[in-house]
């Protein structure tokens, strides 16, 4: 196990490596990315536009050797855009099945918030189930399956924002925001003459993602670990200043993170430490906070940090 965790561990370094040439001043956000690509699990990014979301999804998909397929949602964005439709072929006399642009590694999906209900939900369920249906015939999607979805939380004219049963499905939240002064002057030398991402090297096959996410499942949890996450997510239940607390998938999701959080550092076992780096990124969007502090400009990724100081941690035995 210990040897397997340190591939998946050099695997995951190099793939950040090669995302950070391109990404700059981002690494948090891109080791969070990269640990959903680990987990199975896919990301909303809430961002104001041209921060590099587009490129961020491009430079996961060329490091990992896959394809990428970007979608534009509008709201005359029909189901079978995006899963692919059953085309009658005259010479064969047959139906035969196109598939859409859902068919890929690594899916951009721009402004989810601006299609219909009916199409949104023919993404979740494809990031859920991991297949689509058309004309009664199930089509499974190839691993890995890895959907980035940008939400503009600025211009919400003419969107459909996306309800909370449906933000649960996304494994973590991440916003790019603004890069420092050093790192947009930087952004400006790089991109003066090419665009930086096509430099970017495949450093890792498929084959290597879907056993790395295949391992991550066996790092050793233990028991006071998962009483651990229970806790947490518990605690987003009872607290005052929230609406609505964290799903049972939250806590799945959270030790799923945690638990690739320790492979990704080589480790074949959980500690509390993974539990709380982890907590943030996939707890803040499953939380509603009551009216009275969102006006004060608190998020639920802040909301979350301060509750980890009153969880109690289990102690490692000695």
């Amino acid at each position: 196990m210990q040897v397997q965790n340190a591939h998946v561990r050099q695997l995951g370094q190099a793939i950040q490596a090669q995302i950070n040439r391109v990404i700059l001043g981002k690494e948090e956000l891109v080791e969070q990315a990269v640990l959903a690509l680990i987990c199975g699990g896919h990301v909303l990014i809430e961002d104001v536009p041209g921060v590099g979301k587009t490129t961020l999804a491009k430079a996961i998909a060329r490091a990992i050797g896959g394809d990428y397929r970007r979608i534009q949602f509008t709201p005359d964005l029909l189901p079978t855009d995006i899963t692919g439709t059953s085309v009658f072929v005259q010479k064969s006399g047959e139906f035969e099945f196109r598939p859409g642009p859902l068919f890929a590694n690594v899916v951009l999906v721009d402004e989810v918030n601006r299609a219909t209900p009916k199409t949104q939900s023919a993404l979740l369920e494809a990031m859920e189930e991991r297949q689509v249906s058309a004309d009664g015939i199930t089509h499974i999607l190839a691993r890995p399956f890895f959907v980035l979805a940008t939400q503009n939380n600025i211009e919400m004219t003419g969107t459909y924002p996306l309800p909370e049963a449906q933000l649960d499905r996304f494994f973590g939240r991440v916003s790019l925001g603004y890069p420092s002064r050093e790192a947009e002057t930087m952004v400006l030398a790089n991109q003066q003459s090419v665009h930086p991402v096509d430099s970017v090297q495949p450093v890792g096959s498929l084959q290597e993602i879907i056993a790395a996410q295949d391992q991550v499942r066996e790092i050793h949890v233990d028991g006071s670990i998962r009483e651990y996450v229970v806790d947490i997510v518990r605690a987003t239940r009872e607290d005052s200043q929230l609406v609505l607390g964290s799903s049972p998938r939250g806590s799945l999701h959270l030790l799923h993170a945690a638990q690739a959080r320790a492979a990704l550092q080589g480790m074949d076992y959980v500690r509390p430490d993974h539990v709380k780096y982890s907590a943030p990124f996939v707890l803040g969007h499953r939380i509603i906070l009551r009216g009275e502090v969102r006006a004060r400009g608190i998020t639920g990724e802040e909301i979350i940090r301060r509750m980890l100081d009153t969880v109690p941690a289990p102690v490692p035995a000695a």
